[in-house]
């Protein structure tokens, strides 16, 4: 009789983790809550292609003064927020990601 308990209470241990490590993966990959305003308003999270950033910061970069300092600068920003604002100067607006990124010195890293 006490391995039969012993049994069972495994069988019950593995069945919570089981369900705990299914709703994890469910939980992250379902919904979230959009943010545009809207509340309430749920969505698939979907996953971004990576862009070639070699590509993307030469376009940006094309009428920099210090073609290697910007390509430098840009390809590691674009790594880590996955987008480079269009055209040569500005639309910082369009990456938020990519604005916020500052040096040690708190001065904009992104070019």
């Amino acid at each position: 009789m006490k391995i039969f308990s012993i049994f069972f209470i495994a069988i019950l241990l593995i069945q919570g983790f089981g369900e705990a490590l299914l709703m994890d993966d469910f939980n992250n990959s379902v919904t979230q809550i959009n943010e545009d305003g809207r509340d309430g308003a749920l969505f698939k999270k979907s996953h971004h292609p990576k862009i070639n950033c070699g590509h993307a910061c030469a376009r940006r970069c094309r009428k920099a003064s210090r073609k290697n300092v910007c390509s430098r600068a840009c390809k590691t920003c674009c790594r880590r927020c996955n987008c480079v604002p269009p055209g040569t100067y500005g639309n910082k607006h369009l990456c938020p990601c990519y604005a916020r990124l500052k040096t040690h010195g708190n001065k904009l890293k992104c070019p």
